[in-house]
């Protein structure tokens, strides 16, 4: 989980004032999630050893997201069915299995977003070019926390950064985003990807 999931430099601050004009309102991003469907992304993220990755990401609202990560990681990351599972490629068929609802990443995931009444929601505040939403369980902060990065006044997710429970960061940055691409629900298929996973080991 460390390696798998999710920060960017630091951007100078513009006045107080300025802040509070262009901050993104919570009501404006629980729009802007709730109408993602589907959503598709290049993504670069760099970890907390300072090394980087890239790969690919795919978003199919609810509940749904995977990760493919480029060589030579190639590791994988699915949620559906209320599970997350991880994939390590020179590991075991069976991937590692989380339940989703205890991820941060059941946020961005919900059926319905509220985030005025989520108690997930723990930060929100502007920097001078970008709204910072910062959630993690409020039940178990010690699990860390992650940080959704939005640009424009039509908001726009542009990176996250996942804050472990060690204190450490890592960061993803996504690029070339597509919103609307036709996802196949077999994408996000846990069962279906550990039986194809046994078939290639025979």
């Amino acid at each position: 989980m460390k390696k798998t999931l999710l920060s960017i430099g630091i951007i100078a601050v513009l006045s107080a004032s300025t802040a509070l004009a262009d901050k993104l309102s919570l009501d404006s991003l629980s729009r802007y999630l709730n109408e993602l469907s589907t959503v598709q992304s290049q993504f670069t993220q760099i970890n907390t050893d300072g090394t980087l990755s890239t790969g690919k990401i795919y978003i199919k609202r609810p509940g749904r997201i995977r990760f493919e990560y480029d060589p030579p990681n190639n590791a994988l990351v699915l949620a559906s069915a209320g599970a997350l599972a991880i994939f390590d490629p020179k590991g075991n068929e069976t991937p590692e299995s989380y339940p989703l609802s205890k991820t941060p990443l059941s946020l961005i995931l919900g059926t319905s977003i509220n985030l005025a009444r989520d108690r997930m929601v723990v930060g929100h505040h502007y920097d001078g070019t970008a709204t910072t939403l910062t959630v993690q369980d409020p039940d178990h902060p010690e699990r860390g926390r992650l940080d959704l990065i939005f640009t424009g006044q039509t908001p726009e997710l542009r990176q996250w950064i996942v804050h472990n429970e060690s204190g450490e960061a890592t960061i993803v940055i996504l690029n070339d985003t597509q919103n609307g691409t036709r996802l196949g629900d077999q994408m996000f298929n846990i069962p279906l990807e550990i039986d194809r996973r046994k078939e290639q080991r025979k």
